[in-house]
């Protein structure tokens, strides 16, 4: 007659439990289910949208994000205007614009009294020391709004609206109905 000998490991729905593990009875028990129980009653269920909150994925690196969306911009090469055979007339055409504007805006009682709108196209060269680009390549922007000034010999900027552009970035100026007239620039 052979002796019962005790299994070593118990298997109960595909999980194997040795059998002197000290909660086996409650791993057999199941999980426990409160319905209107004191526990119930202390420990109300938690809604499921308050409990997707609690998994949400967080910014453990403040800025990496943004950082990497960062190197995603598309920078272009400067249009270089001396390779494009209306580069004279271009440059002729942005220094007239400059003058008819600089003597609409030659002093802040000007300023405020003409108030020319322009949109001014202009080169941002790229300031991100860790891209490829930097020095190199840069994006196009265009400032609108009202012209405060120009300052070709001090500052060599354009304003507008507070904004301080460089003239020697500066590609276009566009505004309805100031340069279609003929201008006398020869302001003193």
């Amino acid at each position: 007659m052979e002796a019962f000998v005790q299994p070593r490991v118990l298997s109960w729905e595909g999980l194997e439990v040795p059998a002197d593990f000290p909660y086996l009875a409650a791993i057999f028990q199941g999980p426990p289910t409160h319905d209107r129980d004191a526990f119930a009653l202390r420990h109300p269920r938690m809604e499921r949208e308050k409990r997707a909150k609690i998994f949400a994925p967080f910014d453990a690196l403040d800025g990496y994000g943004d950082a990497v969306r960062g190197k995603d911009v598309a920078y272009v090469d400067r249009i270089d205007l001396s390779e494009t055979g209306l580069a004279e007339e271009e440059r002729a055409e942005l220094a007239r614009r400059l003058a008819i504007l600089r003597a609409l805006t030659r002093t802040g009682r000007l300023a405020r009294r003409n108030r020319v709108t322009v949109a001014v196209t202009y080169f941002v060269p790229c300031a991100d020391e860790n891209s490829f680009a930097y020095g190199v390549r840069g994006l196009y922007r265009q400032a609108v709004g009202i012209c405060r000034g120009v300052d070709p010999e001090l500052a060599g900027t354009i304003t507008v609206d507070g904004a301080a552009i460089p003239l020697s970035e500066v590609v276009a100026i566009e505004a309805e109905g100031v340069f279609d007239r003929a201008w006398e620039t020869d302001a003193p």
